[in-house]
């Protein structure tokens, strides 16, 4: 069994857990609300919405249901519905910044304000937000794919996310009514939206609820309850049930329908009769799900999350921390690079070398990872780790330059474990390397950047890791369109990017 060098630090042989709620907290029970809350604002990240969007959107899906005297049961399906609504959101993230050759992130964002479904409309936004910066050659090359495309690109796009979102409610425990919610998300009222062209009552009323809950809130953002009213009576019979508009409009001055949405608190309305409570086995596919979502943003990165996880438990186990901790840092792999969803795929799938901004954008993502896992407190060792995964004993490291000194075991092994899984993968600018060449170069920063014990604990786990991994299923999350194209034969990437 491996131990940790002493040369590294005297952090080698302390904290394991620093922030670790003790047994009387961990009692304490849980809603998977309060979590889900906290995490939809890494879903705000990836469809570029300001922080809190879906807690918004499901303050005044809740008001519209109560209006409406939606059922209990049914109230309860929505609501976790509208906190998870964009589960799916990354997983067609890479296509969009290839067609439009821009921030995936803008992209969406700006849609959304649009009646894209205007054809005079959706063809401005196109040519305005097409390969900007681009040559003319460019633009009007990428703006004749996007035509090509068509309603049938939209369609398959809008279905990529709205059935991987479905799938990943399913698979922490929701209902099959809120999945059938989150599938529905952009069906329009007149059949015109996407992915299946429902219309009328043939869509689910938690979903037509979601859908005008969702645009509301986009237009309040921009222009306060007046834009948001009248944005909803000018779509009335088309995007929208005619009878939940009168709803909306009914209210419009009703300060208490649109209260608390710059400060949103929506523990407070979670249907008590339908409330989850989130134990370790629900916590554990929580933090699954959302290291698919992240997987799910770039094709290259189709198993990172739960292969840090892995590697990170094995070592646990080798090191003989035993299984509660081993379980603990899986949990800490899943969760490490949450905040990469707010980074452009324009960055991530990039070919070459990152230029100074966008090495900036990237070496951001530890403290937005924190960022969202510090609003929730049975995380909060979670949030220590995705922010230390990137440090290094030198100092060399992001975001803070941590050295030794600062840096405890469970953040030496996740560093470890990050560094060992991306050598090991496909990236934009290389093939997968195989694991005696991720020996040799990691064995090269063994002692002053990666910890000795923790590294050569991996020796001794990767053949175990690397057969756990052949042995699995897990079939592509993404992705509709081809990347480009690039040598994977060349120099190895610069060190910049080996773990980034």
């Amino acid at each position: 069994m491996a131990s940790t060098g002493s040369n590294d630090g005297p952090a080698s042989q302390a904290r394991t857990a620093p922030f670790a709620a003790d047994a009387d907290e961990q009692r304490v029970e849980l809603h998977l609300s309060d979590v889900l809350a906290g995490l939809s604002h890494a879903l705000d990240l990836t469809e570029g919405h300001p922080p809190g969007h879906a807690e918004r959107s499901c303050l005044l899906g809740m008001r519209i249901a109560e209006r409406i005297g939606l059922p209990e049961d049914d109230r309860a399906a929505l609501y976790y519905a509208l906190l998870l609504k964009d589960a799916g959101c990354s997983v067609n993230a890479a296509p969009i910044a290839e067609l439009y050759a821009n921030d995936d992130g803008f992209v969406k964002a700006s849609r959304r304000l649009q009646n894209h479904r205007s054809k005079r409309v959706s063809a401005i936004h196109t040519l305005r937000h097409t390969a900007p910066g681009g040559g003319l050659r460019t633009k009007l090359g990428r703006v004749r794919a996007l035509v090509a495309s068509g309603a049938a690109g939209a369609a398959q796009l809008t279905e990529l996310r709205c059935e991987r979102g479905a799938q990943i409610a399913l698979g922490i425990g929701l209902s099959a009514d809120s999945a059938h919610a989150i599938r529905a998300l952009d069906e329009h009222w007149d059949g015109g939206g996407y992915p299946y062209g429902l219309a009328g009552e043939a869509i689910p009323m938690l979903g037509r609820i979601m859908c005008i809950a969702q645009t509301l809130e986009i237009f309040w953002v921009s222009g306060g309850r007046t834009a948001a009213c009248e944005m909803a009576q000018a779509r009335s019979g088309t995007w929208f049930d005619p009878a939940l508009v009168r709803v909306v409009v009914e209210h419009a001055t009703d300060d208490a329908f649109w209260a608390g949405l710059a400060r949103p608190d929506v523990r407070a309305l979670e249907p008590r009769s339908g409330a989850i409570i989130a134990d370790d086995s629900r916590l554990d596919a929580v933090a699954d799900a959302f290291g698919q979502i992240v997987d799910a943003k770039t094709p290259y990165t189709a198993r990172h999350s739960r292969g840090v996880a892995q590697i990170a438990a094995l070592l646990a186990l080798e090191l003989g921390l035993g299984e509660t901790e081993a379980g603990r840092l899986y949990r800490a792999g899943q969760l490490h690079d949450l905040g990469k969803l707010g980074i452009s795929n324009l960055i991530l799938d990039k070919p070459g070398k990152l230029d100074a901004d966008e090495w900036l954008a990237m070496r951001g993502h530890p403290e937005a990872g924190t960022a969202v896992l510090s609003r929730i407190p049975v995380l909060a060792d979670m949030a220590r780790l995705a922010l230390t995964h990137h440090e290094r004993l030198d100092g060399s490291g992001y975001p803070h330059g941590l050295t030794g000194d600062d840096l405890g075991l469970d953040d030496r092994i996740l560093a470890v474990a990050d560094v060992g899984e991306a050598l090991s993968a496909e990236r934009p600018y290389r093939g997968a390397l195989p694991p005696e060449k991720v020996i040799e170069i990691m064995s090269g920063e063994a002692g002053t950047k990666l910890d000795t014990g923790v590294f050569s604990a991996f020796e001794a786990v990767l053949p175990q890791w690397i057969t756990l991994i052949q042995a699995e299923d897990r079939p592509e999350l993404l992705s509709p369109v081809d990347l480009p194209k690039v040598d994977r034969h060349g120099p190895f990437e610069p060190a910049d990017r080996r773990a980034a």
